[in-house]
């Protein structure tokens, strides 16, 4: 891996961060710390690391200890044969937080750090103060429903935010076949996948790009980021056993998630915010930075 894109290197772009590696639920997790206030734990998605809050995080520390985590499986974390089902995911953060002394904490997911941020909500109640989910909510039977083949007409070169065509949550579900195809390759799916899902992907540098690609081109790394994907099965019979929540819950939505958030929020939270990102794609904190931490320090300090 070139220097410019090792985690030493990233961080000193990020004032007061410093890195870490801790062992948990046996596994190992890297995470980045700064900032002071209140803690609030960044979980980061598919095909990211903890880099892609490089737009907020940092101006996010002037409020809050910002804590954001390579999840299982993810960036410079360890790559288990298993333990990818969402419980088990919500069980390395909650593990986490107690050998860092936090008893709670704001917790914000994006995609599958969603999902992770969701289930700990649902598993760990007590330790969440407030519940953040942008473009990412937890696995449930809905999914069961996603076509295998999309309506004419809406799959293009943007996707088709009424009818999202996201073939990759199936392709993602074959196991050692993507490893072979996609080894030192990966920056091609990056490209594809970022004009697909933003508004203008312009805004994911070629240097942000880079930073995922030297990651995911590593076969170890594909594997273990799209057992993610082939844990949805248990995900989703796990969610059957929980409750609504009950900590103030924000929905931080794209153009692409808004729709089914305006649906799924009352489902699952007794108490919750909608915030709209107006012409932004599902990698908001490229598009719409700006947006992100006005959203949520407003939420934050209403709901604390």
């Amino acid at each position: 891996m070139e220097t410019i894109y090792q985690d030493e290197q990233l961080i000193k772009n990020w004032p007061g961060f410093s890195n870490h590696q801790i062992e948990v639920n046996g596994t190992r997790l890297h995470y980045v710390d700064g900032g002071t206030g209140p803690v609030l734990i960044c979980l980061p998605g598919w095909p990211q690391t903890w880099y892609s809050y490089h737009s907020v995080a940092p101006e996010l520390a002037a409020k809050f200890r910002v804590i954001v985590i390579d999840i299982r499986g993810m960036g410079s974390s360890a790559t288990p044969a298993s333990g990818y089902d969402k419980k088990t995911m919500a069980a390395d953060v909650y593990e986490l937080m107690l050998k860092l002394g936090i008893t709670k904490a704001n917790i914000l997911g994006h995609d599958i750090g969603g999902m992770v941020a969701a289930s700990l909500a649902h598993n760990y109640p007590d330790v969440v103060e407030c519940l953040i989910l942008a473009d990412g909510l937890h696995p449930d039977e809905g999914m069961m429903q996603m076509k295998l083949m999309p309506p004419s007409g809406t799959f293009g070169e943007k996707i088709d935010n009424q009818q999202p065509y996201t073939w990759w949550m199936s392709f993602n579900q074959v196991k050692e076949l993507p490893e072979k195809l996609l080894e030192g390759r990966f920056r091609y799916l990056l490209d594809w996948l970022f004009n697909y899902v933003m508004v203008d992907d312009s805004m994911m540098t070629d240097f942000d790009r880079n930073v995922y690609a030297v990651v995911y081109n590593q076969p170890e790394r594909i594997r273990a980021s799209n057992a993610w994907y082939q844990a949805f099965n248990q995900d989703i019979e796990d969610a059957k056993t929980y409750s609504k929540l009950d900590m103030p819950l924000l929905g931080l939505a794209s153009n692409v998630s808004f729709g089914y958030y305006q649906y799924a929020l009352p489902v699952i939270a007794n108490q919750y915010k909608l915030s709209h990102l107006e012409n932004t794609g599902h990698y908001m904190f490229e598009e719409n930075p700006d947006a992100v931490i006005d959203a949520i320090t407003d939420f934050l300090k209403a709901g604390t």
